[in-house]
């Protein structure tokens, strides 16, 4: 019974390029609350980073392809269902916030790199400058996130013990910060660094420089799909060559300066023939 699932799992993903020839329609999920890199808008539109880099990518996709028109659908998931939509099919490709590991290899592939984040911490101001300042305090972090686990390994490695809230979505967790029910929150910095700001948060909070991970970002692919995953790493090579990413990567983030974690992935991804 498993090898016939995974047989015809491999069976659909391996028909993409063909579906989407065929449809003229390719269905991309994003995260709705993982500002400033994906989230959705006032009005319930996809907005941020990788929303638009996938617009772009949706678009070179149809020109390489000779498709006279491609509609790219986004729909919207949350971070306990999207790498189970992906595999089912409800979605061809996951544009958002995704971290790649090897549990997640498991049920899906990844694209080349988009974006290099780690994950950090919001504390009260006067909680201390480290992560041993935490003993004992309230902790909250999104659940089914990579962040869950990073807090919980660094917590236990270090020997602390703390209280730990999960959270079904951020906002739920900076406003149990902002009301005093947690000392400090942890999430991906790029989405600490956005609701600091725009909250101006920083009378009553720090934003830590302590980076408990440091993580590679990419679109979710289906597994076992190379033709299709080969489409989609040309077209990001050739969109880091002719500068896209960049040009995307600065109107979405205006006045974010790339760390050099991030300068070293534009350099190193695939040279374009």
């Amino acid at each position: 019974m498993t090898l016939a699932l995974a047989l015809t799992t491999g069976a659909v993903a391996a028909q993409t390029i063909e579906r989407i020839r065929d449809t003229g329609q390719i269905n991309i999920g994003f995260r709705v609350d993982a500002a400033p890199l994906s989230f959705a808008d006032a009005e319930g539109r996809p907005a941020g980073y990788t929303p638009q880099l996938c617009g772009r990518l949706a678009q070179a996709m149809a020109n390489r392809l000779d498709l006279g028109e491609l509609k790219a659908g986004f729909v919207p998931v949350s971070a306990s269902d999207r790498f189970e939509r992906l595999a089912k099919g409800d979605i061809d490709m996951l544009c958002g916030a995704a971290t790649v590991t090897l549990e997640r290899q498991k049920t899906v592939d990844f694209s080349i790199p988009i974006y290099v984040d780690g994950t950090s911490v919001i504390t009260r101001r006067g909680e201390g400058a480290h992560l041993s300042d935490l003993a004992g305090k309230t902790i909250g972090f999104r659940a089914d996130t990579t962040t869950e686990q990073a807090v919980l390994n660094s917590f236990e490695a270090a020997g602390l013990e703390a209280r730990f809230e999960r959270f079904a979505d951020h906002n739920a967790g900076f406003k149990a910060l902002n009301d005093g029910a947690l000392d400090a929150y942890f999430a991906d910095q790029s989405i600490l660094i956005y609701n600091y700001v725009s909250g101006n948060m920083g009378e009553k909070f720090q934003l830590l420089d302590e980076i408990l991970t440091i993580e590679k970002q990419a679109l979710a692919l289906p597994r076992g799909d190379s033709d299709f995953r080969l489409l989609i790493d040309t077209l990001l090579s050739e969109m880091y060559a002719d500068g896209t990413i960049d040009r995307v990567f600065r109107e979405t983030l205006p006045g974010v300066e790339p760390g050099a974690a991030l300068k070293a992935m534009f350099l190193l991804a695939p040279t374009v023939p």
